[in-house]
């Protein structure tokens, strides 16, 4: 986090399983859909509840291309913050930080 954060709580972000899906795209650019599920250990059904949720506010991205390594017409889908999503999540862990400093 930069100094230049502005502390503010966001009731999008701080649902638990939002908290910990933007933790881990905040690491990195873009990760597929079944890395994250995986990672989280998620259900299909349960990260796509949380990953509309975030792409409503516009925190997210999910865009969807075919796998070269499939014969059918099934595709992945990548998972990226957004702009607005990577300030929403620094502003909500400064606001929680400022929580925990008391």
């Amino acid at each position: 986090m930069t100094g230049d954060v502005v502390p503010a709580f966001d009731e999008v972000v701080h649902a638990p399983a939002r908290l910990r899906i933007a933790g881990v795209l905040r690491r990195g650019t873009e990760l597929e859909f079944a890395v994250l599920r995986d990672t989280l250990g998620l259900t299909d059904t349960s990260l796509s509840k949380h990953l509309r949720v975030l792409t409503d506010a516009g925190y997210v991205s999910v865009r969807k291309e075919r796998s070269p390594a499939r014969a059918d017409a099934r595709r992945l889908t990548w998972v990226t913050l957004t702009p607005d999503g990577r300030r929403a999540v620094e502003a909500h862990l400064a606001a929680l930080a400022e929580i925990a400093r008391g």
